[in-house]
């Protein structure tokens, strides 16, 4: 189903139902780290690349983040923004979220969780985008539809890239954008945690290998 063949709303999505909700996923993430533990030791060649690719994956999202909010902080649900990051995509900051949430998989070392973290993340931010598309269509009409006609839903094509000559920005969005991702950076020091705590037999042995 495509967003020009969904119904009007006519109140804009509530976004801190989705921040509270990614929040809470994100500590039960956490937890689970607990119960489960790499298949690939800690040191070897395999966990170290996982690693590596891992946490640029999550500085890509904590950047592309930041780069988004750049255009929309402060405009969102009011103004219609079809430039930068959003020409290419009608939802770069879920499709950078999304490539964190990957990373954060990737960094525990482990290709299960990364797929796991991603088509969870996924499909959240499919849910999230599509009430989103649903109150821009209402409110922009002809112009949204236009838009989504144009642009991608989710993967961005560097192909369609544009942009304005001068950029206003909302320091407040851009604060709170980056506190935000400061959950995706904990998660490193949170998984090197718990790795040491089980190799010096400070914690419970994990109950599920995850490859």
């Amino acid at each position: 189903m495509t967003y020009a063949s969904l119904k009007p709303a006519s109140k804009a999505f509530v976004q801190r139902k989705r921040l509270v909700f990614v929040r809470v996923a994100a500590a039960l993430a956490v937890l689970l780290l607990f119960l489960t533990k790499p298949a690939l030791s800690e040191g070897s060649n395999g966990h170290e690349m996982l690693e590596f690719v891992g946490f640029w994956l999550v500085l890509a999202c904590v950047a592309g983040r930041l780069w988004s909010i750049l255009y929309v902080g402060g405009k969102k649900n009011e103004e219609l923004v079809s430039t930068g990051p959003f020409s290419m995509s009608q939802n770069p900051l879920y499709f950078f979220s999304t490539v964190g949430a990957v990373g954060i998989g990737l960094a525990y070392g482990s290709l299960v969780a990364a797929a796991v973290l991603g088509v969870a993340s996924f499909l959240i931010f499919r849910v999230t985008a599509r009430k989103e598309a649903e109150y821009l269509l209402g409110k922009f009409g002809p112009a949204y539809s236009a838009y989504i006609k144009r642009t991608p839903r989710f993967w961005p094509n560097p192909l369609l890239y544009r942009d304005d000559d001068q950029l206003q920005f909302s320091t407040r969005a851009l604060k709170r954008t980056f506190h935000d991702g400061l959950y995706f950076l904990a998660i490193f020091p949170a998984i090197e945690l718990i790795e040491y705590l089980r190799q010096a037999g400070l914690l419970f042995p994990a109950f599920i290998t995850l490859y």
